[in-house]
């Protein structure tokens, strides 16, 4: 099977590989045509563990393909996948500019029956404008070539998406006729044999699942960060409170760790999407927008403790950051709590130096030189005053405490994450401030 993916960010370059991995054949299309030229030389646009061996081993067996001519390609393949962008409008909708782009460009040069399936997230209701915009240029053409539209939302984590992938938990796909049915459920069995988790069901049904997926985890994360916060107020140990909790069958563990705000490509562009979505029906979202009030929030939740360790002014102190990737295991910082944070002491007067083990291009394209960058952990906290932890990568689980209390000028950490255990830090002679827990 021949299937074309337009789009290589993210979602479109995993995909697609995944796809190469298993023997499919895949032409991989995007407009940035820098972005293609790299790929075919195995530099890869974003950082995921294991990815770059995976292209470059495809590339080279000639099951991946580059290009930036969708035309050239379209009638070779049974399935179009759409992974574009869907960026916040500004008034928090889904931007689908880019999606009916690649519908227009279906239309335009089809000569064949073709499978046309929206990966990016999308609102519900986007397949029947697709459908619409391939049958208007059609029509201009006046031609008419037999298509199906179907609906295939992703569910990746960065840092884990090519897992994910390989071994999902489940396939979500919307599909309105047993063609497609049938070409998705051949399309996606090598990667389920042992247990085969395709769940069928309509395409609104399908398009409103990632939607509904991704509001419910941001909830339980906003959810776990106010009764973190009360925590504090009525001297509980919200880590106490979580195991508590999440040993109830019918709650569960995941997504309930307290700390200073989410982040990243999907959970507060969907949480607003959805919202939107709601709006347009008359109908008020009250919990999700609670959730994204809650989040806003929490990433100013550092910087607020900080104000309160120090009680006067804070020009001129020196704060160390440890973590700039909204979470581990990727380079990702879009609606990063470290932008949030990191802003707020630079209009603050602080001097800051931050250390991530992948984020730091991105961080110098959007700071520039307004901060310093250190090259690892213990760089980082000299002559500081403070250190503040944003992202729980692995390498700054076990520090040696007592070599940093030496480094920093006034050694006092604040604990976004909940990292660290407090009796070992005040220990090693160190002040220890955390989330939700007294």
């Amino acid at each position: 099977m021949k299937v074309a993916i337009v789009g290589t960010g993210y979602v479109g370059l995993v995909t697609g590989t995944c796809f190469a991995e298993m023997g499919t054949e895949v032409y991989c299309v995007d407009v940035d045509t820098e972005k293609i030229d790299n790929l075919k030389k195995g530099i890869i646009p974003i950082y995921e563990p294991g990815l770059d061996e995976m292209v470059c081993r495809n590339y080279e067996a000639g099951r991946l393909h580059f290009t930036t001519e969708l035309k050239e390609v379209i009638n070779q393949v049974e399935v179009l996948f759409s992974a574009v962008g869907t960026p916040p409008d500004e008034d928090g909708s889904a931007d689908l500019r880019y999606v009916l782009d690649v519908a227009e460009s279906v239309g335009k040069y089809m000569d064949k029956y073709i499978l046309v399936v929206t990966k990016s997230t999308v609102p519900v209701g986007t397949a029947e404008k697709i459908k619409q915009t391939i049958l208007a240029e059609q029509k201009k053409r006046d031609v008419h070539i037999d298509f199906d539209i179907a609906s295939n939302p992703e569910f990746l984590k960065e840092g884990a998406a090519i897992k994910d992938f390989m071994s999902p938990d489940r396939v979500v796909v919307g599909v309105e006729s047993e063609k497609a049915k049938t070409i998705m459920s051949k399309l996606y069995r090598p990667f389920l044999l042992n247990n085969f988790r395709v769940i069928f069901m309509d395409i609104p049904s399908a398009e409103m699942t990632k939607y509904a997926a991704n509001a419910m985890l941001a909830t339980r994360i906003s959810f776990v960060n106010e009764m973190a916060n009360l925590c504090e107020l009525v001297g509980a140990d919200i880590n106490m409170v979580r195991k508590g909790i999440g040993t109830d069958s019918r709650i569960g563990s995941r997504f309930l760790y307290a700390g200073c705000g989410y982040g990243g490509s999907c959970f507060p562009k969907d949480v607003k999407a959805l919202i939107h979505t709601a709006k347009d029906y008359n109908y008020p979202m009250r919990i999700l927008n609670a959730v994204e009030e809650v989040n806003e929030v929490q990433k100013s939740i550092l910087f607020n403790k900080l104000s309160d360790y120090y009680t006067t002014d804070l020009s001129g102190k020196h704060i160390a950051v440890w973590g700039l990737a909204f979470k581990p295991e990727t380079d990702d910082m879009r609606e990063a709590p470290s932008l949030v944070l990191i802003h707020k002491l630079l209009d603050a007067g602080c001097r800051v130096t931050a250390y991530d083990p992948v984020a730091i291009a991105e961080a110098k394209r959007r700071f520039g030189d307004r901060i310093q960058y250190a090259k690892d952990i213990y760089e980082t906290v000299v002559d500081a005053d403070a250190l503040l932890v944003i992202t729980e990568w692995k390498e700054f689980r076990l520090p040696a405490w007592t070599a940093i209390k030496k480094l920093m000028k006034n050694p006092v950490v604040f604990d976004g994450r909940n990292l660290y255990d407090k009796t070992e830090l005040t220990e090693a002679g160190l002040m220890y401030h955390s989330i939700g827990r007294n």
